[in-house]
């Protein structure tokens, strides 16, 4: 697993969106032409009962009772799809049938209502698969959620609130531990920045790993030879100089300028002092 596998998309925002007014809608219909829908509810052991499992989520008592899951699925959905994409939806679905079918077996005889069981399922699923993946972003979504609803632990035990389902909070709490011990994620796959970090890397043919005697003292490398100094054809030394004096006449154009002798003729001379006479 690396941080390439967080992708964000719209759904990360229109899932959590969509589902908690999907739950005002319900909840206003039921207000508004008195549906009775309590009765859609899971009614802990009838057959009746067993269609509260599919339907009970969607269904809340009270404004508070409906304020109160809102807030939590908002945020919690919303976590479920951008870390762990490909078993959001499988876990919301599965969660909601799984944790209503505990709370069926369990529950008191009375009518069970609210998504706090799908609060469990997710608060529990995202916790626990975090800690177990030892992935760096998914222990410290982990450990937000600790944070954020920590609390809510004490509500899986009876007595601790009255008109509250702690049998659909326990059975939340129970399928999100069993969820993430089913759903698997990619194994955390820690980058190579470093040679000895790959898995082929050999000690004994490493350069510097080299260096280190039997008993891990480090070992100086030995001096080099001096380099010999370059001659040239007159076994002279050539300099810095030299070198840049070749490098510019090799270089630079070469132009050659021959001159050639050529005497003078005898009866050329001759005429030129018969001349040189009568001017005198």
């Amino acid at each position: 697993m690396t941080d390439n596998q967080f992708k964000f998309s719209p759904s990360v925002l229109a899932w959590p969106l969509y589902f908690v007014l999907l739950l005002w809608i319900v909840f206003w219909a039921d207000g508004k032409f008195h549906l009775h829908l309590t009765e859609f509810g899971i009614y802990p052991r009838t057959l009746k009962g067993l269609r509260g499992i599919v339907f009970s989520p969607f269904l809340h008592g009270s404004l508070e009772h409906l304020y109160n899951n809102s807030i939590p699925l908002l945020v919690l959905i919303a976590g479920l799809r951008y870390f762990y994409r490909k078993q959001a939806l499988q876990v919301i679905v599965y969660g909601v049938l799984l944790s209503g079918f505990i709370t069926w077996l369990i529950g008191r005889e009375s009518y069970h209502i609210g998504a706090s069981g799908l609060i469990y399922v997710l608060v529990s699923f995202m916790f626990f698969k975090g800690m177990q993946s030892g992935y760096y972003r998914l222990v410290a979504l982990s450990l937000l959620i600790i944070m954020l609803y920590g609390g809510m632990i004490w509500y899986v035990f009876p007595d601790i609130e009255e008109g509250i389902s702690w049998e659909g909070h326990l059975g939340g709490l129970i399928t999100g531990l069993l969820f993430s011990r089913i759903y698997s994620t990619p194994q955390y796959k820690k980058q190579i920045t470093y040679d000895w970090q790959r898995p082929d890397f050999d000690p004994s043919q490493d350069p510097f790993m080299k260096r280190f005697d039997e008993n891990g003292n480090f070992v100086n490398p030995p001096k080099p030879e001096p380099e010999k100094e370059p001659t040239n054809e007159h076994s002279e030394p050539v300099t810095q100089s030299s070198l840049n004096a070749a490098s510019h006449t090799h270089n630079a154009p070469v132009f050659r300028i021959v001159y050639n002798y050529v005497p003078k003729p005898e009866e050329e001379e001759r005429e030129g002092d018969t001349e040189q006479e009568k001017a005198d």
